[in-house]
């Protein structure tokens, strides 16, 4: 057998369930139960049957379905496979930040490790994030964190000042206005859709910002067959499954116009994923106080999805 089939074997034998991410290689997205962004896959974990769950994304990820599975078996291919948005937020120096607000309501981008969500009053996505600060008064006074390009975003679309840690997503902060100009004029024809974790400047050249998911939704029923996509190359794997039709070209990384890849994301590979599920390892771990405290943000934005 190959390795898909034997992954394929493995999962009825040991009743695992395999999510994924959009950044994941084409490889992964395709063999796995279940592809979505950060909210839709919090949302799987919190309500699968599965006796292991093998989490094809990076660490937080995979912390976030072992908090909402404390009792089960959450395996990551590659351990290695961290978050420079999550590492930009170090617990000890958030902790001491928070000392200087500590009358303020603190919002924090599931994108964060586990102890941040136990600093946190909420958790939110980028699908979800303006609905859930908006659900506070306008005069509640927020700490977001730990990405300063969505929450700055969050406060010009809202109108609010929260507070916001310095962090930001390496991946999507380094797409240059510069090259998206040079992009735009050589492909006037071509929409430009940005995730929010872009720098401003980007934002504002947008001609649509969402979600890894409404990136998807958009391009799917939008008209235009052509599109700049500023976020991780991932995502074309299912734009093109969606949409054969159309062109989408990627923002690059750099001036060699590298592709715009997650170096955590594509750390992944079958291989890895095989011998997670075969050996039960690298097992994700965490204290038992820890999830419990992480879980309580993370239960409030679930729901408070459903409702809004």
């Amino acid at each position: 057998m190959n390795v898909v089939q034997k992954i394929q074997e493995l999962k009825k034998e040991k009743n695992a369930i395999i999510l994924a991410h959009f950044y994941q290689i084409p490889e992964i997205q395709d063999i796995a139960d279940f592809v979505g962004d950060s909210l839709a896959l919090a949302q799987q974990a919190a309500t699968t049957s599965a006796d292991m769950i093998v989490f094809a994304g990076v660490h937080f990820m995979a912390e976030t379905a072992k908090i909402l599975n404390p009792d089960k078996l959450v395996v990551l291919p590659d351990m290695e496979a961290g978050c420079s948005l999550a590492d930009s937020c170090p617990a000890d120096k958030f902790g001491d930040f928070l000392k200087l607000y500590s009358d303020h309501t603190v919002i924090s981008y599931i994108n964060c490790s586990a102890d941040i969500k136990t600093m946190s009053d909420l958790i939110c996505t980028s699908g979800n994030a303006i609905q859930l600060v908006e659900s506070f008064p306008k005069d509640e006074k927020i700490v977001f964190a730990p990405d300063k390009n969505l929450g700055g975003y969050i406060n010009r679309i809202t109108g609010r000042n929260m507070v916001l840690w310095d962090g930001t997503c390496e991946v999507h902060d380094i797409l240059s206005v510069e090259s998206i100009i040079k992009m735009k004029i050589e492909h006037p024809d071509a929409k430009l859709i940005a995730h929010p974790e872009c720098k401003a400047q980007v934002l504002e050249l947008a001609d649509f910002i969402g979600s890894t998911t409404a990136l998807l939704q958009y391009t799917s029923k939008d008209k235009s067959l052509k599109y700049i996509v500023a976020t991780e190359t991932g995502i074309l794997h299912k734009m093109k499954l969606n949409s054969p039709e159309k062109n989408f070209l990627v923002v690059p990384s750099d001036e060699t116009c590298s592709c715009n890849d997650c170096p955590y994301m594509k750390l992944n590979t079958l291989e890895k994923l095989y011998n997670a599920m075969l050996t039960g390892k690298p097992e994700i771990i965490l204290p038992v106080d820890v999830m419990q405290k992480a879980r309580k943000p993370i239960d409030r934005m679930l729901a408070l999805s459903v409702k809004l």
